[in-house]
């Protein structure tokens, strides 16, 4: 059974000395149980301060504030392997839908790429507004898909100020339309594991999608740089919106990785 999630930023279950006893939600999420009318009886899932996961039975329900119990200890899913998207900056709401859809396929964090032929510049005064939103949609999307963590939306990167962030990673899958379609996702994550001795389980996975006019070749040279086990990925012959590579390119690596009902 899919049960509703809900996020906890100052309370931790564990320390909670009641076997029934209020969930501190925030006010937008206390809305969300109103409007979903959940009541006595009910379960939700409930993620923590400590990122502890549970399902709690709903007691009592007073301004939008549940009081619960603890019906089990959930296994929050810490040896799921993380995959982290580098998406360049693309123009209008494209980079809202693929924060969106690719929150609910699993994608554990985002980075915005300030890319040589992104259409979008975004404003640095008003880029925490910006990003504000985008995790605002990141957790909407995790609440909705059940996720047991909220992805982190980072503060936009140069492609430069990224190579640095991309050093401790499993794999690097450079998306690039120029690439070979002989190499693909499958062949980059198994080097990439099989460089640094680990098992699908641990991998830490970077996917790098450029901006609507892609990454340029000396983007690419920097990327590749950046880390031994960084690889070139054809997403196939079809031309793909950025929007849409964003979401498949991410997809394709989970599923390599046992997620989405994949191989590994």
């Amino acid at each position: 059974m899919s049960l509703q999630h809900f996020y906890l930023e100052d309370q931790v279950i564990a320390d909670q000395g009641e076997n029934e006893f209020e969930l501190r939600l925030l006010p937008e999420d206390a809305k969300h149980l109103q409007v979903l009318r959940m009541g006595p009886g009910e379960h939700i899932a409930v993620v923590d301060a400590a990122q502890d996961y549970f399902e709690c039975e709903i007691v009592s329900v007073t301004a939008g504030i549940p009081t619960v119990r603890i019906a089990q200890h959930l296994d929050a899913g810490a040896e799921r392997p993380q995959v982290l998207l580098f998406q360049g900056l693309a123009k209008g709401d494209k980079m809202e839908t693929v924060i969106r859809h690719a929150t609910e396929l699993g994608v554990a964090g985002f980075v915005p790429l300030a890319c040589a032929r992104s259409v979008m510049k975004l404003d640095p005064k008003k880029a925490p507004k910006k990003i504000e939103r985008w995790q605002s949609i990141a957790k909407s999307a995790a609440t909705q898909s059940g996720q047991p963590r909220i992805p982190e939306v980072l503060s936009p990167m140069t492609v430069k100020q990224a190579c640095g962030a991309l050093a401790g990673a499993t794999c690097v899958c450079v998306c690039w339309e120029e690439a070979p379609q002989t190499v693909n996702m499958r062949q980059a994550i198994e080097a990439g594991l099989k460089a640094w001795q680990q098992e699908p389980a641990d991998a830490r996975i970077a996917v790098v999608v450029g901006p609507e006019g892609g990454l340029t070749s000396d983007e690419v040279d920097l990327l590749l740089a950046a880390n031994p086990a960084a690889r070139l990925v054809s997403l196939g012959p079809s031309i793909l919106r950025t929007e849409t590579a964003g979401i498949v390119a991410p997809a394709l690596a989970l599923y390599e990785l046992g997620g989405l009902g994949g191989r590994a």
